[in-house]
């Protein structure tokens, strides 16, 4: 595991895809050894891990979109992404 820094830059697994649960129409994170169901801040974290915006950059935008300090976004966002790098479902680059 690369530790994870402001700087690092998450990308989604490629076996690993967002998608609407038909029964309840929230969305969830598909993956080969399960589903995850996401909340709304996760899943605006995950819809950013392209590869290109650094951890901190996903903090600011997230908290310029809901109107918020971004001090008391960040550690959401650190700990959704060490739970997706932890069950092996993101990955870091610098």
């Amino acid at each position: 595991m690369t530790p994870i820094d402001w700087q690092s830059r998450p990308l989604l697994d490629s076996r690993a895809r967002v998608q609407v649960d038909p029964i309840t129409g929230e969305p969830v994170l598909l993956y080969p050894e399960g589903i995850l169901g996401l909340n709304p801040t996760a899943f605006e974290i995950i819809a950013r891990c392209k590869g290109t915006a650094s951890v901190d950059e996903i903090a600011k935008a997230l908290a310029a979109e809901y109107e918020i300090e971004c001090d008391a976004l960040a550690g959401d966002v650190l700990e959704c992404l060490q739970d997706l790098e932890r069950r092996g479902l993101v990955t870091f680059s610098k």
